[in-house]
């Protein structure tokens, strides 16, 4: 299903391709960085912590400045590099291909933290070893969203570095200067490969219910529990 973690591949791989494509426009550069950041939006909110409710407003404001943070960290760093004229055009063209990962990298924790704020006001509830909740805790949520923003910063990685890497070397074989209509689709598959192996390895590094030791959170936490430790959920 659409903004399911087991939906992310198929539904992101053809956006991934589109970041990546060569010789972008200040158009196509906009129209891939609204659409990825539209996506991710939709997935950070599905798979938030949701033990609060979230009102459609905080929805609408979270998406409006993900959206424009990534669309302007992607236009800046394409129009320093075009106007970078100590670069040679294959070199040019070469970082080019690279800027959609810093652009992605930052805008992804923009967009995890504008679209779960509403977590950092009111916090998320903490469970005891017998899993009944103790509280509510901000600390607790400051933690989820830190851990979430570090996999959104590990995730585009792979997808958004290797695949310029592996393309600028497979486009100098002789199969693909023979048939240039043949880069599109083995650049489809290599990301697609990418964005394989990325998605398990980033959500693999900090657990969905993660640990914290009571005496790190709020002072009334600590006291309504016997419980050295306690778990939340930091959604994925």
């Amino acid at each position: 299903m659409p903004f399911r973690m087991s939906g992310y591949i198929p539904f992101g791989t053809p956006i991934v391709v589109g970041l990546l494509l060569p010789n972008q426009t200040l158009a196509s550069t906009v129209f891939w960085q609204w659409l990825n950041q539209s996506h991710n939006a939709c997935v950070n909110y599905a798979n938030r912590n949701a033990t609060k409710p979230s009102p459609t407003s905080k929805f609408i404001q979270g998406y409006l400045g993900a959206v424009i943070s990534a669309v302007s960290i992607a236009v800046g760093l394409n129009v320093l590099v075009q106007r970078a004229n100590k670069f040679t055009p294959a070199t040019r063209l070469l970082i080019q291909r690279f800027v959609p990962f810093p652009a992605v990298a930052s805008a992804n924790i923009c967009n995890v933290v504008l679209m779960r704020h509403t977590e950092l006001e009111e916090g998320i509830d903490v469970l005891d070893n017998n899993r009944n909740v103790v509280g509510s805790s901000r600390i607790a949520a400051k933690h989820a969203l830190l851990e979430t923003a570090l996999t959104r910063v590990v995730l585009p990685m792979p997808i958004l570095v290797l695949p310029p890497i592996i393309m600028s070397i497979l486009e100098k074989t002789s199969l693909l200067r023979s048939r240039p209509r043949m880069i599109l689709p083995v650049q489809s598959l290599v990301c697609l490969a990418a964005f394989g192996l990325a998605l398990p390895l980033a959500i693999s590094l900090f657990p969905q219910m993660s640990e914290i030791e009571t005496s790190r959170l709020e002072p009334e936490i600590a006291m309504a529990t016997t419980s050295k430790t306690v778990v939340y959920n930091k959604g994925l």
